[in-house]
């Protein structure tokens, strides 16, 4: 008795040439949080009940639980807590932009925000080291805020 030959493996599908995992996806929620930042202006949440903020965008406290929150333009100063310098990313576009610093900051207004470090030398980064925000543009309208060492230029990338 002979084997059947075997069933021919299709093709993996070619990856889109527009896939993107740079790009948020708003919901009716976050959609000001997005809106603002394609402005060139960063928003954090504050509790009307217990006057602290936070970020990442929620519709309640995370210290309270209160739904007494409202957004607020934060100062865009922020000192780095952490940081690792990505080498390798194997998603569009992040390979491209290998390496890049990933980070961790806390803003002035006291919040933690996961970030991406731009336009300083990996040896000059210090942990307390003073940044700024500034916006990467990844299409047009939108954007997302990037961090840099205080006193460099403006960027809107």
């Amino acid at each position: 008795m002979t084997k059947p030959a075997p069933a021919p493996v299709p093709a993996a599908p070619a990856p889109a040439a527009t896939a993107r995992f740079d790009l948020p996806e708003p919901d009716a929620f976050t959609e000001s949080y997005w809106a603002a930042a394609g402005e060139g202006r960063l928003l954090i949440r504050r509790c009307g009940e217990c006057g602290r903020p936070h970020h990442y965008p929620r519709e309640f406290c995370p210290h309270c639980w209160s739904d007494d929150v409202t957004w607020e333009q934060a100062s865009g100063r922020a000192t780095l807590y952490t940081w690792s310098v990505v080498h390798r990313n194997d998603l569009p576009p992040f390979g491209q932009r290998a390496p890049y610093v990933a980070a961790v900051v806390d803003l002035a207004e006291g919040p933690r925000l996961m970030t991406e470090v731009v336009d300083c030398p990996q040896d000059a980064l210090r942990i307390g080291m003073a940044l700024g925000v500034t916006f990467r543009e990844l299409a047009p309208g939108v954007s997302v805020p990037v961090f840099r060492a205080a006193g460099g230029p403006a960027l809107h990338e």
